[in-house]
């Protein structure tokens, strides 16, 4: 299995995941110039920008490593571009949460970073 398969996988995991758990999936790989985001839900009145990290085991780290500053960075900026393409969405308050996998073992992180 390439990357991009692994990825698609895991994304579809971590969307099942967030179903689970009374999340709405509204969108899958939401792609501009500033980057892209995993997956776009809804939690309650939250409107949630979910990133979606694997490692296979810790060799190359731990997959929540892997979320870093400027990878925060360039969701935050994708998340900014969304609501500006949704402007119905703008007035709702916002997270970022982050669905780790290490080998098979799945992690949520809820307000994993903030945009402030």
């Amino acid at each position: 299995m390439n990357k991009r398969q692994t990825g698609t996988e895991y994304e579809q995991r971590a969307a099942q995941l967030l179903a689970e758990r009374g999340y709405r999936i509204m969108e899958r790989n939401f792609r501009c110039r500033q980057g892209e985001i995993d997956l776009i839900a809804e939690d309650g009145e939250y409107l949630v920008f979910v990133e979606v990290k694997y490692r296979q085991d810790e060799q190359m780290g731990r997959s929540t490593e892997a979320v870093n500053f400027r990878k925060q960075q360039r969701i935050i900026r994708s998340a900014r571009y969304y609501l500006l393409c949704h402007p119905n969405e703008r007035e709702r308050p916002c997270r970022f949460d982050v669905v780790a996998f290490q080998g098979e073992e799945a992690e949520l992180f809820q307000d994993a970073f903030w945009c402030g």
